[in-house]
């Protein structure tokens, strides 16, 4: 951990501890296991990154017992959460209607409904509960990597067709300049940046380019969160959500709605924006209520913004700063009870969306997704609209329907051909399309949860992308005492009937998907 005011870890440690005990306290919650002391040399788990799904997994692996190290290449912890602020948090329903959130994870969003977790620092506390007993080390450069084949390696790329290979050591550099070595038996990529995965010689998932035609890679857009205060929310949601619905639909945009705590759709706000430059765009508004007229809002996207260059983000981040102020004024224009809104500060960071992913042992697919599968070797069940955001090609983006629940496979998180690397929250391998709803930070956040505690519950016996079906079985059996059910009930299959072509168009991101009566 670093030393940053806002992580005083003597007072805010305390108050997440008992907000986690608060959040989490279950009747069917397992007993943890006392953690191997810590050799940082040599800790059961490494995690790059500290994006908050992976801290489920290693939260979960400590718990079991494991020992577990954190190298952030990141100056501060916290990713997309702390650092980019992107506190509007999505749920995920099944189409009746039914929540999918499961374990530690429900503990945030039932705080977060309830209106207890909405500001920064309160989340910096949940944070810090989660993380607690977590040694985190920030700053860090990776420099090589070895792996198990004959004669180690300077460079875990691995000829095609050969057998799985395992990392077992990396050398890093600290942000002091300091030359170090670890070695461990798992090793988790959770950054938003590809920072482990870039370097295992895998192939690229084809992305955003497949679906908006684009010259060479594309990603979905970043985002810059916009922080406001001074605004009457009250007069906000009974303006605009008192409206009925035609008429509301017809000023802000089809499924616009307000309640007192949030607000989403306005997409007739957006469309009415004009933007500095072709760099950035105004989407419908997702927004959050933060309480003491404080409010905070998911909109601005900034193409082509790549994570892994410094400078790239810097430059996104001015460009979003910039336009924060002149959405402030369209605000204060547009909507009733933003008129004296003011710019409430700026995030330190971005909201990285997408950037490179690299091809897992099942590579999940829309058709996955819309058939409701379960899989026998379900870590997580998701369900979300496959939502495609906005590329500088089509900022707009599109959705191409809404799935039922649905099994995300361990498969899905094991890179390819590798014995003991995990891919951890953004990471997943999903196609382009089917990733629109695997990335939803709740879904992997729960699979992340499920696999830190699998590594410490099989204790080296099997290897990861081979555990036999009937000890799978077993595990999803003590997670389901633990409040997280893995294999109930399928979704509903939304493509039963469709032809090969068909089911190819889908998968390509080319056919809607449309609610079956």
């Amino acid at each position: 951990m670093t030393g940053r005011k806002w992580f005083a870890v003597s007072s805010i440690v305390m108050a997440g501890a008992l907000l986690l005990t608060a959040c989490f306290g279950r009747a069917d919650a397992p007993v943890t296991r006392t953690p191997k002391p810590l050799d940082p040399s040599k800790p059961d788990v490494v995690v790059i990154g500290s994006e908050i799904e992976g801290m489920y997994l290693a939260r979960a692996a400590v718990d079991e017992g494991l020992s577990v190290l954190v190298l952030d290449p990141r100056e501060e912890p916290g990713g997309q959460l702390l650092q980019g602020e992107m506190l509007y948090l999505d749920e995920p329903f099944d189409r009746s209607g039914t929540s999918l959130l499961q374990g530690l994870v429900k503990g945030l969003f039932d705080e977060y409904k309830k209106g207890t977790i909405r500001k920064l620092p309160e989340y910096e506390s949940y944070y810090a509960s989660l993380t607690e007993g977590i040694r985190i080390v920030p700053g860090i450069t990776i420099t090589s990597l070895s792996t198990g084949s004959p004669g180690g390696s300077s460079s875990a790329v691995k000829p095609e067709g050969s057998s799985p290979t395992r990392i077992t050591a990396m050398t890093y550099r600290t942000k002091n300049g300091e030359e170090k070595t670890v070695s461990a038996q798992y090793w988790v990529e959770n950054t938003d940046h590809a920072a482990l995965s870039s370097r295992l010689g895998l192939k690229r998932i084809p992305g955003m380019e497949t679906v908006f035609p684009a010259k060479g890679k594309d990603y979905m857009a970043s985002s810059v969160m916009m922080k406001f205060k001074g605004v009457d929310w009250k007069k906000f949601a009974k303006e605009v959500g008192g409206l009925p619905k035609a008429q509301r639909f017809e000023k802000y945009g089809v499924n616009t709605d307000v309640s007192k705590d949030f607000a989403y759709g306005l997409g007739n706000i957006g469309k009415s924006y004009k933007p500095s430059s072709k760099e950035v765009f105004l989407r419908g508004l997702n927004v959050v209520n933060q309480r003491d007229g404080e409010a905070l809002i998911n909109a601005l996207l900034v193409f082509g913004v790549n994570p892994a260059d410094a400078e790239s983000v810097k430059k996104a981040h001015e460009l979003g700063v910039s336009e924060t102020l002149k959405v402030r004024d369209h605000l204060r224009r547009e909507l009733p009870g933003w008129e004296n809104a003011e710019v409430n500060g700026y995030p330190r960071y971005l909201y990285i969306r997408d950037y490179d992913r690299y091809e897992t042992e099942y590579v999940m697919q829309a058709s996955d997704l819309f058939s409701g599968t379960l899989f026998p070797d379900t870590v997580g069940i998701a369900g979300y609209a496959l939502d495609l955001q906005g590329t500088k090609a089509n900022p707009w983006g599109t959705e191409i329907g809404k799935s039922d629940r649905y099994g995300m496979p361990l498969r899905s998180f094991l890179y390819k051909g590798y014995a003991n690397v995990i891919a951890a929250g953004k990471n997943v391998g999903a196609s382009a399309v089917a990733y629109g709803s695997a990335r939803i930070q709740p879904n992997t956040a729960q699979a992340g949860e499920v696999i830190g505690a699998i590594l410490g519950l099989i204790d080296g016996r099997h290897e990861l992308a081979s555990i036999p079906e009937e000890e799978m079985k077993r595990l999803q059996k003590l997670m389901k005492k633990r409040g997280i059910e893995l294999n109930g009930k399928p979704g509903r299959n939304l493509i039963e009937g469709y032809s090969p072509q068909q089911i190819e168009q889908v998968n390509q991101g080319k056919l809607v998907v449309k609610p079956k009566s």
